[in-house]
């Protein structure tokens, strides 16, 4: 796993991979954020929106499925959550980790959006985190975006994503690299290796993350996550953003009490909310191990 983010020091500049001629445009950031965020424009058919598996296709790249959760009747657009699961396990891991949250999102409109790993991708079931320079998972996020803002059912402010372990890694390249429309993030075991440096660290939208992490046994395939996750806290706000962490002490493990509090965070924090309203502290709500 050291190799981690290779693809993303390839990633800083805006030349198109050869197999996604079309991923390029997606990855420049709005100019301004008072602009509005930079939604990428779908570049293959897209799916039904219903609640299940959906197959997204954009150019460049091998259909790939998602599993889609949605609510009849909610009011729309609502929230996009973009979930990604950790290694050895599956799509359905975003409703365990945001348990009766989960509904209440889709109660609010939201749409959670969480991606099946190509199993080409190697081990650690995202590309980049393999250390892969194939841009596979983040041109399926720009199709994802695309789809649902397009079809009425996503506010385009209001884009997120979560996930955990492998899930975390990539939600934290995510977060850089697509910093042209994504509101705010949180992280479950995830942050940036102590050998890596991102690029886009200065993006004119300054981004919030709610950085999750186990403690001192927080360490699993010779990555310390504890250390990860501080070191992504210490270079969002050394470059503007808002970053809050929370360690649990649980080790590598889901906070199954962090949910409500990601919600929160999210709803808080939507695309251009800088500064954060939470600069001079968390809500009491929020787990008491969290803080600036």
């Amino acid at each position: 796993m050291r190799r981690l983010f290779v693809l993303l020091a390839a990633c800083g500049g805006s030349e198109p991979s050869a197999t996604a001629p079309d991923a390029s445009a997606p990855k420049v950031d709005a100019p301004d954020p008072a602009l509005g965020p930079a939604i990428p424009h779908s570049t293959g058919t897209c799916p039904p929106i219903v609640d299940g598996d959906v197959t997204f296709a954009p150019a460049g790249i091998a259909p790939r499925k998602v599993k889609l959760a949605l609510a009849t009747g909610a009011p729309s657009p609502g929230p996009l959550l973009i979930y990604w699961h950790a290694t050895y396990s599956s799509p359905s891991e975003a409703s365990y980790a945001l348990g009766t949250t989960h509904t209440q999102l889709l109660n609010d409109g939201g749409i959670i959006a969480a991606p099946y790993s190509d199993d080409s991708a190697g081990m650690f079931e995202w590309f980049a985190v393999n250390g892969s320079t194939r841009e596979d998972d983040f041109v399926l996020a720009d199709e994802i975006v695309g789809c649902l803002v397009e079809a009425g059912r996503v506010d385009a402010t209001r884009i997120h994503s979560l996930g955990m372990s492998a899930g975390g890694l990539q939600t934290t390249a995510l977060s850089f690299l697509r910093a042209s429309y994504i509101a705010s993030v949180a992280t479950f075991s995830g942050g940036l290796p102590a050998d890596y440096n991102p690029p886009n660290t200065d993006t004119p939208n300054k981004f919030a993350a709610l950085i999750f992490e186990g403690g001192s046994s927080d360490n699993v395939f010779g990555l310390d996550f504890q250390a990860a996750s501080k070191k992504y806290r210490d270079v969002l706000s050394a470059h503007d953003h808002f970053a809050a962490l929370c360690e649990h002490d649980g080790g590598h493990e889901i906070p199954l009490d962090a949910a409500p509090s990601v919600r929160t965070f999210f709803i808080a924090n939507p695309y251009g909310a800088w500064p954060s309203p939470y600069v001079t502290g968390l809500p009491s709500s929020f787990p008491t191990y969290c803080g600036l």
